[in-house]
């Protein structure tokens, strides 16, 4: 197609002298018009001028657990932008049950011949993997960061939300509202999360009631089950591993002729995108996923420029965000 400055111009509102400062990189254009220029190029459908178009240093591995979940898309989104940022290409895998393992992701990765991997909740996570798979990897001068848990052993990035400090924050909401039988709804405990907020929800819990767990599988469908069980235990009050299980919690609450909260209190973690909306907005603790997945990055990107980088694991506190689902202990009869 051949390019015409009108047409460009009329796109995007401004003269073909301004069209053609753009087009040639030359000064004296605002970067708002500049970009709006190159918007108009989009559109049309041109081609942007080879000095114009952003180079991709190398790729970089993004391996997350899966994307039912909306805060793991949240999480590969952030870093995606930060990486892109700097000029590098993501290259997104997503595991699924059954599908490709994070061990042949990686070696696709390794022969694709990337500059380095960030690890969103993977085998990192899990206390009974080796994490002699890292160390491998370190070994041969591939750039790693890890999200979620830290490979012990392994000398590198990690970053964290603070699960113990969740759990705990979770647990003084909810007794300072009266409640006494508090459970926790949460995922297998060979996960460095989970382990880390069973240890603050059993510190919380010391002078307020009896210890109410009940580990599951992670997702709607495991909360919905741990929580019909704590129900019948006598919990009127639930903390749960992820927003996805607090509704669970709810719907087993629901199913039983209990009002949210008026008869039962849940709180969630994540804070997830959309979750404010749900019917009550749920009571959640938030971690901070966009520090968190921006410090990954950062910090992988330091490493694959030779920079000094952290060799252990950085938490970050998470906030409690108190919205509809959490009330007032009701009164015994």
């Amino acid at each position: 197609m051949r390019l015409r400055l009108s047409d460009i111009a009329r796109q995007a509102g401004v003269s073909e002298a301004t069209v053609s400062r753009v087009l040639n990189d030359k000064p004296g254009v605002g970067q708002q018009t500049r970009q709006s220029v190159l918007t108009a190029l989009d559109v049309l459908g041109y081609e942007r001028p080879q000095a114009l178009r952003k180079h991709a240093i190398g790729l970089i591995g993004l391996v997350v657990p899966e994307l039912e979940n909306p805060i793991f898309p949240l999480y590969a989104q952030t870093i995606s932008n930060v990486l892109a940022g700097s000029g590098y290409t993501p290259v997104l895998c997503t595991q699924t049950p059954g599908g490709v393992s994070e061990d042949e992701f990686v070696e696709m990765l390794r022969e694709r011949a990337v500059a380095g991997i960030i690890f969103v909740s993977g085998l990192h996570a899990d206390t009974t993997a080796s994490t002699a798979r890292y160390q491998e990897l370190k070994d041969k001068r591939l750039p790693v960061a890890f999200v979620t848990g830290h490979p012990e052993g392994v000398e590198a990035a990690s970053f964290s939300c603070d699960d113990t400090v969740a759990a705990r924050i979770a647990v003084e909401h909810l007794a300072g509202l009266g409640h006494e039988r508090i459970g926790l709804v949460s995922g297998p405990d060979r996960y460095w999360p989970v382990r880390r907020k069973i240890s603050g929800y059993r510190a919380a819990m010391q002078g307020v009631g009896p210890e109410l767990i009940e580990l599951t599988l992670f997702g709607e469908q495991g909360g919905h089950a741990a929580a019909s069980r704590l129900i019948d235990r006598g919990a009127t009050a639930v903390v749960c591993g992820s927003d996805m299980m607090a509704l669970g919690a709810i719907r087993a609450a629901e199913e039983r002729g209990l009002s949210v909260p008026q008869d039962f209190s849940v709180v969630g973690y994540d804070d997830s995108p959309l979750i404010a909306h749900t019917n009550p907005p749920l009571t959640t603790v938030r971690q901070p996923v966009r520090d968190i997945a921006t410090a990954a990055a950062r910090a992988l990107l330091d490493e694959i420029a030779g920079q000094p980088t952290p060799s252990s694991e950085y938490l970050f506190r998470p906030e409690l965000v108190v919205r509809g689902s959490t009330g007032a202990a009701p009164r015994e009869d």
